[in-house]
């Protein structure tokens, strides 16, 4: 696969897995389409016109020749300054990785973080909030991430990549959306009469098998096992970063009564405990891992080599038994 290729199947896939559905995709890049064109001619030239195909403002070829034909690949997490040296140094060692692919954004898609947000508006929305009451919620958070990303060095990595010639990539809410999607089909369209029992269900998937064996497994900080469940939502999985805390009151009257959430400040966990609203935490970077791994297998389909990195969880569900690619106890010591 090229370069473009790797990132046109992502972009797809997480178009196909994202909450607003075809037609909330399809208003929303009206909407971009509307920006570009009221903008005046001194403006337009700074607009980015992939936000007219790309609905994905945190998901960028960062690096590299679209062109570039890709046979492996490192793919992590939180894909840094070093972990762009740790791709040059393996490759020092005949690694023969071809590109990087960071799952939390960097460059310009860091500095862009806060426009996918508008996501979680329409996300609230599916839940059962009224769209006007979710928007502005939203808004200003919008604003405080904008204000709190703006002063980081955006930059710092991709330059390292430019600097080592190491093609680098970030695709973000494209496989937060394939999480998203993974997780609501399985605790959504079901009834569970505990959290107890959403919790048996969620410690079965793989990843969180192996969380729970790296100490960093699911936990309930909001309610206990016994807690009779209510509505589930898989509310805290995809739009950016988290919501303002101002939403578990409007979840609570739309009838949620627990939420699962792959991490949430305190403040966040107050609102829920004073909303009645049951919450689990099922953790970052193996619910990160969860949208990365749907993703990585389609590569391997495809004849592309996985390199796990830098607190991917990877498990592979393209043979028939589910295999598990970085479990620490299959390395033998050096």
């Amino acid at each position: 696969m090229t370069i473009q290729e790797i990132f046109d199947l992502a972009i797809k896939m997480g178009m196909d897995a994202d909450p607003r559905g075809k037609d909330g995709l399809r208003r929303y890049l009206d909407r971009q389409k509307k920006v570009f064109e009221e903008l005046p001619k001194s403006k337009k030239e700074f607009f980015d016109t992939e936000n007219l195909t790309n609905p994905y403002t945190d998901t960028r070829v960062l690096y590299g020749d679209g062109k570039k034909q890709i046979k492996k690949v490192m793919a992590g997490i939180d894909m840094d300054t070093g972990e762009i040296v740790l791709a040059d140094r393996l490759n020092e060692k005949g690694a023969k990785i071809d590109l990087v692919i960071a799952h939390h954004p960097e460059g310009g898609a860091l500095a862009s973080l806060d426009e996918v947000m508008d996501l979680q508006v329409d996300l609230l929305a599916y839940y059962g909030v009224p769209i006007n009451v979710a928007e502005g919620l939203m808004s200003e958070k919008m604003s405080e991430i904008k204000r709190k990303i703006g002063p980081i060095n955006h930059y710092q990595s991709v330059d390292a990549a430019r600097l080592l010639d190491i093609p680098f990539m970030c695709i973000h809410t494209v496989w937060d959306n394939i999480g998203w999607n993974f997780m609501q089909k399985i605790f959504e369209k079901r009834e569970h009469e505990t959290v107890g029992d959403v919790m048996r269900l969620l410690n079965d998937i793989p990843e969180y098998k192996q969380a729970i064996k790296y100490k960093s497994g699911p936990m309930i900080i909001v309610g206990s096992e016994k807690n009779r469940a209510g509505k589930v939502a898989v509310a805290g999985f995809t739009g950016g970063t988290d919501p303002g805390e101002g939403i578990y009151e409007r979840l609570s009257q739309a009838g949620v009564g627990t939420i699962i959430s792959m991490h949430a400040p305190e403040e966040h966990r107050n609102e829920a405990k004073k909303h009645h609203i049951n919450m689990i935490i099922a953790g970052h970077m193996v619910s990160d891992s969860i949208g990365a791994n749907l993703f990585l297998d389609e590569l391997e389909k495809k004849g592309v080599k996985v390199v796990p990195a830098s607190g991917l969880i990877r498990v592979s569900r393209t043979r028939s038994k589910i295999k598990m690619q970085n479990d620490n106890t299959k390395f033998k010591n050096r």
